[in-house]
């Protein structure tokens, strides 16, 4: 049992070492003589032997002298049905191991369960999809023929040495050879947490051990899985040392993961302080199953009634069949990791279906009400701000959501500047009052007398503080208490966030921050949202050198969460913000060429500039601007960067250079607002860039830009809030 085993090289690697084999048979059982000619069309390209039998009978008499690396089995057939068959082709020594793939239109768990336990390596559901059958018997079949390459090994080694030795190796080889193709097969044939851990104990025993177990450490740290096999008599062997040899395994398996290293101990229950040592014979071995860097449980062994001991090839065996386990394992949960968030994905595009779906019902009824030009203007002026809170909450949305991009983009960049932290937080709960206000929220506020300095993004600080204290709102029933405190500790500046809401449950705890989660875990799901308000903050006060911390003490009990950001210290300047330049008194109308091959949006910003006196004209093409542009001479240009054909940073550095309108005033529009979008166009040929959409209330000060332009020159000011040139 410890003679030398020779390192099994990778199927295709130690395929490909020796020349071609003899091609393998697979057989296919069905009834259907379509069927039968579907899968042998499927399989012709792996270049086997595709033998065909229409019922259980005529497979079985087949099997008498042939043998095939896998069988397709049709479950519904007339006569003998595939179960039936499966059960005799596995009571047959030469065929007890073949794998069978069973193929049928329906499967429940009954049929499910007792196919497995007939030693099923799959099930596929009818029709198939051509691929994935053809990569399973692919896969089954290169098993089936490294198997071939290891019995051919074995015999060419039987004639280097002398009969009876060579005998004996060959023969340890071939048992070995076995036990490794078997634990392959095993550790592929699911993808399940248990079936695995199952088959990995059973595998080992009594092969290896007379005791074997296999255990699944959580994210936690605790045991999240584990199964055990022992050879018959052991419980017997152990007698009254059982509970002692129990009770010391958790510290076993923790210091062998804790380690990364196998252990060993020489016995099975540690000696007595005091006494006889009436403890049975024996030895154990703990093996960690390392993937990726990280122990993810242990595998442990014990042998104690076989008298054997785990040493040289077999302990190299034992530690060869943890790295397997550690993969199978890490597959399963890597399987599991991408059905939560494909989970999460179909959550979360549902949810933002829904969330986008909300504004646009009062849009169009308010559209439909003042369409109609009977309603008065009280209840007109109504309607226009229920408008505009939907816009402002559809626009909030899609800015989270680019935000969302720009973070895993690294794409975000900070304006730092000094301000009162307090502040910030006047302007947040003024953002936040209209949920606060309809939910009836209670809200207490507690600010220091003192002004609080921070170094920071004061549009992030403002997005940080809203998304937090609209989680609050949302989270809390209606009625309930929202607390926002401030307090300055020595280094750092922090921020609580207190509600009398939902709770957070503790395995939640953790997992609020990540993209998709959902803390409300009711089936109705009253409380709606896209999960990436909270994991927007964590990013955003990261960033910024803070941390951010959720505390609940369960269900029902209300949140906290805590926000801490570095202080301002002594010599951090405040940023002077350039001041808008003051409205000039109103000369001649302005001629502005509008450039959007969006329609609509040309319209509605020409009319808007007309409200304020101005003189439009609109193209909605690159060659079309500059033919306009050419005639009309504009003073000021709206300008689309995503225009067909030509784009808009095309269109602005022709004017600049082939029409010569360098006096003229160049604003971008566009759906990206990136430093390097801005510089962009800024190197183009624009004086500003602006992320649409538009804000109207901009657009005097855009004005007041071109007549200073106009007085001032070069141009060197722009509004407020926009990137100058």
């Amino acid at each position: 049992m410890n003679a030398h085993l020779p390192a099994i090289a990778p199927i295709d690697e130690a395929l490909g070492a020796v020349g071609p084999l003899e091609r393998s048979n697979v057989l296919i059982v069905d009834d259907r003589l379509d069927k039968r000619v579907v899968f042998r069309t499927i399989l012709e390209e792996l270049d086997q032997n595709i033998v065909t039998a229409s019922s259980g009978e005529e497979a079985l008499r087949w099997l008498l002298d042939n043998e095939c690396a896998v069988i397709l089995l049709d479950v519904n057939m007339p006569g003998m049905d595939g179960l039936e068959t499966a059960e005799l082709i596995r009571s047959r020594r030469k065929s007890a191991h073949t794998p069978i793939i069973f193929i049928t239109a329906f499967a429940d768990e009954m049929h499910t369960a007792r196919g497995y336990s007939l030693g099923a390596v799959d099930y596929i559901l009818s029709p198939v999809v051509p691929n994935i059958l053809r990569s399973k018997v692919k896969a089954l079949v290169q098993l089936h023929r490294l198997n071939a390459e290891l019995r051919k090994r074995s015999d060419e080694r039987v004639a280097l040495v002398r009969e009876q030795a060579a005998r004996a190796m060959a023969e340890d080889s071939q048992r070995r050879a076995s036990f490794l193709a078997e634990a392959t097969q095993v550790m592929g044939s699911s993808l399940d947490v248990d079936t695995i851990l199952a088959g990995a104990a059973g595998l080992m025993v009594p092969y290896l051990a007379d005791f074997g177990a296999v255990v699944l450490i959580g994210e936690d740290g605790k045991a999240r899985a584990q199964r055990s096999a022992s050879v018959a008599g052991w419980a017997q062997y152990l007698g009254a040392s059982r509970d002692v040899f129990e009770a010391q395994l958790p510290h076993l398996q923790a210091e062998s993961i804790e380690k990364g290293i196998h252990e060993m101990r020489d016995r099975l229950c540690p000696a007595p302080a005091e006494g006889a040592d009436t403890a049975p014979l024996g030895e154990i071995h703990v093996f960690p199953l390392v993937t990726r860097g990280k122990a993810r449980g242990t595998l442990l062994l014990a042998l104690g009634p076989s008298a054997r001991r785990l040493a040289g090839a077999d302990l190299s065996l034992a530690e060869s069949i943890a790295g397997r386990v550690a993969g199978a394992l890490d597959n399963c949960l890597l399987y599991e990791e991408i059905q939560r968030t494909d989970r999460r994905k179909n959550e979360f595009l549902a949810t933002l279906s829904h969330e986008l779906r909300n504004p646009l019902a009062p849009l169009r009824n308010a559209l439909h009400v003042l369409r109609s030009r009977t309603v008065d203007p009280d209840k007109a002026h109504s309607l226009l701000e229920t408008m505009e809170r939907q816009i402002a909450q559809m626009t909030r949305l899609v800015e989270d959501l680019l935000d969302i991009s720009r973070i895993s983009r690294g794409a975000i960049e900070l304006r730092r500047e000094t301000f009162d932290l307090s502040g910030e937080i006047r302007h947040a709960l003024e953002s936040c009052h209209a949920p606060l206000e309809l939910a009836g929220h209670k809200v207490v506020v507690n600010l220091p007398d003192e002004p609080l300095n921070i170094v920071a993004d004061r549009v992030r600080i403002q997005q940080i503080l809203e998304n937090v204290i609209l989680n609050a709102a949302k989270y809390t029933n209606p009625g309930g208490l929202v607390e926002i405190s401030v307090s300055g500790e020595i280094a750092e500046a922090v921020i609580r966030v207190r509600d009398t809401g939902i709770g957070i449950s503790p395995e939640k705890l953790g997992q609020v921050w990540d993209l998709f989660v959902q803390v409300d875990e009711s089936p109705d799901r009253l409380r709606k949202g896209l999960g990436i308000g909270l994991a927007l903050v964590r990013d955003l006060v990261k960033r910024h050198g803070g941390t951010v911390e959720a505390q609940s003490e369960g269900l029902g009990k209300g949140s906290t969460f805590v926000i801490r950001l570095p202080r301002a210290v002594r010599g951090d300047a405040a940023t002077v913000k350039v001041a808008a330049p003051a409205a000039l008194p109103s000369a001649a109308a302005k001629r502005i060429l509008i450039v959007d091959d969006n329609l609509d949006a040309a319209e509605t910003l020409a009319m808007m500039l007309e409200l304020l006196g101005q003189q439009t004209r609109q193209a909605h093409a690159g060659h079309d601007a500059l033919e306009a542009a050419l005639d009309y001479k504009p003073d000021l240009v709206f300008m689309d960067i995503g225009l067909p054909g030509m784009s808009g940073h095309e269109v602005a550095s022709r004017m600049r250079g082939e029409l010569g309108m360098n006096e003229a005033y160049i604003v971008a529009l566009s759906g990206y607002g990136t430093e390097e979008d801005r510089r962009k166009s800024l190197r183009a040929g624009f004086d500003t860039h602006m992320v649409k959409p538009l804000d109207p209330s901009t657009l005097p000060g855009i004005l007041a830009a071109v007549e200073h332009r106009h007085v001032q020159s070069p141009r060197d000011e722009s509004p407020s809030g926009i990137m100058a040139r």
